[in-house]
């Protein structure tokens, strides 16, 4: 595996140990060493990291509101968007059935992947070097961040932003399923015709793929 040098460049980590990224890029259909105890020490620290800034950026929120903001931006769809921005799935080491269904666009194993890539700079670097890390990745999800929208789902915010202008609502079409009855991956696009605007989620399940869609439109609305 050649090292993943533009990845790098978007995390803003050249690691030490290359060993740690092919490992963290690896699901375990692939092999061993595979990234399930990266994942779970990424998990860790993500907590952590995520915590301590928003504990920093609203001083007045409550325990309540920031355990609940901490759960949106770390929740399999907020960390598979960013492992997409990172194009992170053009680096994955999958085997050949993932492959065969599409396994580096899945979700899950996307989010995954994520999470043992933050593990992976943790070991590496340590927990300045994973902080700095998980803080560039999260840049603009915790710059855009807006507490008085916490708990509520892409599809529901959609929803408010259009009745808030008197615009019909979306209207959400399954485009495509993909893989075996049991790996299933859904593709759906999100359409508002009056506004001439179109967005694709994809999901292991059509409420995740329409989730996803619903998030893409806010993003091409400025919200």
């Amino acid at each position: 595996m050649n090292r993943p040098a533009t990845l790098e460049s978007r995390l803003g980590y050249r690691f030490r140990d290359a060993a740690l990224i092919e490992q963290a890029l690896t699901h375990r259909s692939y092999g061993s060493p595979h990234n399930e105890r990266l994942e779970f020490l990424g998990d860790g620290v993500l907590d952590c990291v995520v915590a301590e800034a928003l504990y920093g950026r609203f001083p007045s929120l409550s325990e309540g509101k920031l355990t609940r903001l901490r759960a949106d931006l770390v929740r399999e769809e907020a960390l598979c968007d960013l492992a997409r921005k990172l194009e992170l799935g053009g680096y994955l080491r999958l085997g050949e059935g993932e492959l065969a269904n599409v396994g580096g666009a899945r979700p899950s194993i996307l989010a995954d992947a994520m999470e043992a890539v933050f593990g992976a700079v943790l070991l590496d670097g340590g927990y300045d070097a994973a902080r700095a890390t998980v803080l560039t990745v999260y840049g603009d999800a915790l710059e855009g961040l807006d507490p008085a929208q916490t708990g509520k789902d892409p599809k529901t915010r959609l929803q408010e932003y259009l009745q808030g202008r008197h615009r019909p609502l979306p209207e959400y079409r399954v485009t495509a399923t993909r893989g075996a009855a049991h790996l299933q991956t859904f593709e759906v696009d999100c359409v508002v015709a009056e506004l001439g605007l179109r967005s694709t989620g994809s999901g292991t399940s059509r409420q995740r793929a329409e989730q996803q869609a619903a998030e893409a439109l806010l993003r091409e609305l400025g919200q």
